[in-house]
């Protein structure tokens, strides 16, 4: 998109880890169409990364919320609508589940681990949803980041797999609510890319190995695609999409064999 597409727009995006996470890369392809962007931050201890992360991008602020917790997404709408009066996308790139979950068969998942896996990587989208939609103008557009394993089993994706196919369907059931408000709600489905979350899933290196293999366009697994995608869902170019799910992965999740 050409530079000034999205001035005079507001992007908050949740989910920011470190310089290398796909959710920073969105939040500077955003910026660097000119939108005004806002990124969240779990706690104090995360609070100087953010900010030093902030810093490097004029006009980016930081915001703190943990999505497990009501009074602080309340928070996150108020300090908001005080900042930027309304905002425009919302970027959701949270997901967790416990390492111990990732580690045995999936026929071992706790009920503790599911809970967890579930609250923070789909309860989170509609807490946050429901929160910050209200001061959306006509024409927003909310993004989540899901992953083929919601579809297909990846070995030791385990519950992480079941928690993506429930966070597509909120998305799909989110769109049907939000259409009447004119908001938009897309996943975008990347491929596997390194970042500091993915290296955390055993057999990780394995899974972009055979990805790069299969997929038509080869290895193309980078946070580029995946933010330019977002910046797109983000552009009046996608009025007209909402409810989908938009793989980039090069095409892997096409093949058969």
């Amino acid at each position: 998109m050409a530079e000034g597409t999205l001035s005079g727009k507001t992007a908050v995006v949740m989910g920011v880890q470190n310089q290398w996470s796909i959710a920073w890369k969105i939040a500077t392809a955003l910026a660097d169409v000119g939108a005004n962007v806002a990124i969240t931050y779990i706690d104090d201890r995360a609070k100087k990364n953010a900010e030093q992360l902030a810093s490097t991008v004029d006009g980016m602020k930081t915001f703190v919320c943990d999505v497990q917790k009501d009074d602080e997404i309340a928070a996150l709408r108020e300090s908001l609508k005080s900042e930027y009066g309304k905002i425009d996308f919302l970027v959701h790139s949270i997901a967790f589940a416990p390492a111990d979950e990732l580690k045995n068969r999936f026929l071992e998942t706790t009920r503790e681990g599911f809970k967890v896996a579930h609250e923070v990587s789909v309860y989170s989208l509609i807490a946050v949803a429901r929160e910050l939609s209200p001061i959306m103008d006509k024409g927003g557009s909310i993004m989540t980041m899901t992953y083929l394993g919601s579809d297909r089993v990846f070995p030791k994706y385990n519950v992480m797999g079941v928690a993506k196919a429930a966070l597509e369907s909120t998305m799909r059931y989110l769109a049907a609510d939000l259409g009447e408000q004119g908001i938009r709600v897309n996943a975008i489905s990347a491929g596997p890319i390194k970042t500091a979350s993915a290296r955390g899933i055993p057999g990780f290196s394995a899974m972009q190995e055979e990805a790069a293999r299969r997929s038509p366009l080869g290895d193309i697994f980078d946070t580029e695609h995946v933010a330019g995608t977002a910046v797109f869902l983000a552009s009046d170019a996608s009025a007209g999409i909402t409810g989908d799910v938009i793989f980039v992965d090069g095409g892997y999740h096409a093949m058969g064999l």
